[in-house]
């Protein structure tokens, strides 16, 4: 595996805090796109994104929708407790948990956990009833919290009304009312995520409209986005880094029409990438015989670069969808940790409409491994032609490096 001899300081670059958009623009099609195809770097506007796309292609759209995740409690001593709610324990399915009434657990990170000893800490309702909060179990990274609230009331309810849109870290501010509107795309629809797919966050109605009108059919599935996509690598060996797991869901009439456009697939964002290359592997284990897709459906992190295979992404396809029939599923449900590093071979995607990542990040890794070497030329294009970097900055149309 090649991630063996990769150092993270390869994958570094000078990031001046100016260049990092701290608001959205106005509007959200008025983004600069950078675009970039077999070593050659020109720039446009994201409203000029229909005309780069042709009608034998597909646009794959991830959905998901960001969660109020963070929960503010004030000890009666003062103190501020924040709870950021992960993903779901008990129930362990997400509509289920958004949908629960009276009781729940999640895995959550408590940020001034050592001032939470084993009180159970509280909210008060508008409707008059009050949320508890019980620290359950304390783990290395993370901790369990139960919550408990009046029945006649959902989590959903809860998390609107007292919960705030956990914008990026590395925006260095507290959220603000243009937040709960702009860090979410116009056509998320599940909740669970914690994190935008910031890709999506360009697109607007009228650019949407515009794609089907030209006739680029378009498609969606749903990974929801954990916190881990802003773990930065902190291993000097890539190999030594350990991916975060997200779950993911696709529908059987979404991979048939993926199947219909194989070699034309344009993935909106780095998420519903790795979900389609996770797909891939799944149809990879099927056909090895490990797994039957009714259970464990899961790709590890480096399982792609430990297996020999031949499988095209019709096959792979033809495989999952087979299967899916067979077992009368309409819903793929699945789980991937897979981390895409130079070395790493595509085999769902051909082109990429992503922002611009971190230093020393996974999603640079993922952009390093899809244009090669280029990455370096394309970065330093965008901070010298006043590109805004990551989640509200600037957009890039990336075309495949053949391998």
């Amino acid at each position: 595996m090649k991630a063996d001899s990769l150092s993270i300081h390869s994958f570094d670059y000078p990031l001046p805090d100016d260049r990092i958009a701290k608001y959205p623009l106005e509007n959200r099609d008025a983004s600069k796109l950078l675009i970039y195809k077999e070593g050659n770097i020109s720039e446009s506007h994201f409203t000029g994104l229909p005309e780069l796309l042709d009608t034998s292609e597909i646009l794959v759209f991830n959905n998901t929708k960001v969660i109020r995740a963070r929960m503010l409690f004030e000890k009666p001593s003062g103190s501020h407790i924040e709870i950021f709610c992960l993903h779901p324990v008990d129930p362990f399915d997400y509509v289920l948990m958004f949908q629960q009434c009276g009781r729940c657990r999640w895995e959550c990170i408590v940020g001034n956990l050592k001032k939470w000893k084993s009180e159970i800490l509280t909210r008060n309702l508008q409707s008059g009833g009050v949320l508890q909060a019980s620290l359950i179990e304390k783990n290395e990274q993370s901790q369990i919290v139960e919550f408990r609230w009046p029945e006649n009331m959902s989590f959903s309810d809860i998390m609107d009304e007292l919960g705030c849109t956990p914008i990026p870290p590395y925006l260095n501010r507290l959220t603000e009312p243009i937040d709960d509107q702009r860090y979410q795309t116009v056509y998320s629809k599940w909740k669970g995520s914690v994190a935008a797919p910031t890709a999506g966050l360009h697109f607007t109605r009228e650019v949407m409209q515009k794609i089907s009108q030209k006739g680029t059919s378009q498609v969606e599935l749903t990974l929801h986005v954990g916190a881990g996509t802003f773990k930065p690598v902190k291993k000097d060996r890539i190999s030594e880094h350990t991916m975060h797991t997200e779950f993911f869901t696709i529908t059987l009439e979404s991979l048939r029409r993926i199947r219909a456009h194989c070699g034309h697939v344009v993935a909106v964002g780095t998420t519903s990438l790795r979900t389609l290359e996770s797909i891939y592997w799944l149809a990879v284990k099927i056909h090895r015989k490990e797994i039957d897709l009714l259970t464990d459906n899961f790709v590890e992190q480096w399982y792609p670069y430990k297996v020999e295979t031949f499988l095209t992404s019709e096959k792979a396809l033809d495989l999952l969808i087979e299967k899916m029939e067979t077992n009368q599923l309409t819903h793929l449900n699945a789980s991937t940790q897979i981390m895409c590093v130079p070395g790493y071979t595509f085999n769902m995607v051909d082109k990429l409409i992503t922002n611009f990542h971190q230093p020393k990040s996974t999603l640079l890794l993922l952009i390093a491994a899809f244009i090669g070497d280029d990455w370096e030329d394309v970065y330093r294009y965008a901070l010298t032609h006043q590109f805004r970097f990551l989640s509200y900055g600037d957009s890039s149309f990336l075309v495949k490096n053949p391998h």
